[in-house]
């Protein structure tokens, strides 16, 4: 029997470029940058005084309902929501009168956000007020309370809970959270649930807010970040020799997704139909990739066998493209291993405008790639100036280009090495 076949018919976005897909979309065409001193806290103690926030943004304008609708949704679940009913009006899913509630569902990528951090610095901070908490203590309170949080996953669950009421969404429900690959794997998972038959339609996608004092100091702290103060705008620098880290940056994209027939039945307008997707683990360190790229390339290799097509007929490479150091020599390794030392296929990192959004960035990239094949148009690495040797491929420097587009590869590559890949292709 063949396999049920996965289209995209709805898709939505708020990020530092804007509160929709076409914002974004413009912005990253004119090479705009979303990043700026960082507002949402008193950074300026810290090493990375600037980040990539969403400003400007009312949900009310998006929900068109009252908000009380959905207490306690928080930050990023607020941008999710937002995303979401933009997906979900452009696909008109909601229109037709045959949706069986059962069989549409929810698979997200979303991690902990402001409630979280807040919720757990409430605690220490009753604790002090008293002077009478020392060291041990405090340390112990932490634990229990990290612990705590781990069994609730209160803001990341939340988030799918918030979506799955708005829609009334009854099949499968799931939250991914894999770090950064998070919203690829969401989707590329909820693709399989369609294929095997068990849901009709999934909202998926990804949502994630760490700008805030702790998720920071955790980024700082490892040294992750870019610390650029002086340069913010162009501190995110994928691919480039002077990149010192990445931007941390937040967001929402959402997707529709569906069986190719019942979108066919409905009259659907289909954006992209999702031809692959692969998955992997480094197996290499908790914090590390493995340093040849054996785990990416394992990813895109699958993606490809399930697509059931050559790396030679991938028109453009969305990468993951974080801009540090390992990062981005190592997904450069691991493309070369798939595609050939002297590939010519163009990849670029819209990172380096928007940031990165962490769970949402996945959905994010694979959006634009639906845009680049809509437009015929690749979306630019900025900010690319200085040739890393270790970086050698063409990341679309600087600027758009005009290009033929028809199959589009996107790569997501979690902390401590989960990697996931998404092959999409113009719809017929």
């Amino acid at each position: 029997m063949s396999k049920r076949r996965i289209v995209i018919t709805g898709t939505g976005a708020v990020n530092p470029l804007g509160h929709d897909v076409e914002s974004m979309w413009k912005a990253m065409l004119t090479c705009q940058s979303g990043i700026r001193p960082t507002e949402l806290f008193d950074a300026s103690t810290f090493p990375s005084t600037f980040s990539a926030q969403v400003t400007g943004f009312d949900l009310a304008a998006h929900i068109g309902q009252s908000i009380t609708k959905h207490p306690h949704i928080g930050r990023h679940g607020s941008f999710a929501l937002a995303a979401a009913i933009q997906a979900w009006k452009q696909s008109r899913l909601g229109e037709w009168s045959k949706l069986d509630p059962r069989r549409l569902g929810v698979y997200l990528g979303s991690g902990e956000g402001s409630l979280d951090f807040d919720n757990f610095t409430g605690l220490l901070v009753d604790a002090w007020k008293d002077g009478s908490l020392d060291t041990a203590e405090w340390a112990r309170l932490a634990l229990e309370r990290m612990r705590l949080q781990n069994e609730v996953q209160q803001e990341s669950n939340m988030v799918l809970a918030h979506l799955a009421a708005e829609f009334q969404a009854r099949g499968p429900a799931y939250n991914v959270l894999t770090a950064c690959a998070a919203s690829t794997q969401a989707i590329g998972e909820a693709s399989m649930q369609i294929r095997c038959g068990d849901a009709d339609a999934i909202i998926t996608g990804g949502a994630h807010s760490m700008i805030h004092p702790y998720g920071v100091t955790g980024f700082n702290r490892l040294t992750a970040l870019s610390t650029r103060n002086s340069e913010y705008q162009t501190a995110s620098r994928p691919f480039d020799q002077t990149r010192d880290g990445f931007v941390l940056g937040e967001g929402a994209a959402i997707l529709i997704i569906e069986d190719y027939e019942l979108a066919k039945a409905r009259g659907a307008n289909i954006l992209a139909e999702i031809i692959g997707y692969g998955a992997s683990a480094d197996a290499f360190r908790i914090t590390d990739q493995d340093p040849e790229g054996a785990g990416a390339a394992a990813s895109m290799r699958a993606a490809l066998a399930d697509a059931g097509i050559d790396h030679t007929q991938i028109d453009y490479i969305s990468a993951h493209g974080t801009g540090t150091k390992q990062n981005d020599q190592v997904e450069t390794r691991g493309i070369k291993a798939v595609f050939g030392n002297n590939t010519k296929v163009p990849v670029s990192s819209v990172k380096s405008m928007v940031g990165h959004l962490i769970a949402a960035a996945g959905a994010t990239e694979l959006i634009t790639c639906i845009l680049a094949i809509r437009d015929q148009v690749l979306p630019p690495t900025t900010n690319y100036h200085h040739l890393d040797p270790d970086c050698d491929l063409d990341y679309v420097p600087n600027e758009p280009r005009k290009a033929k587009v028809e199959i589009c590869m996107s790569n997501s590559f979690g902390f401590g090495g989960q990697n996931n890949t998404l092959i999409i292709k113009r719809a017929d």
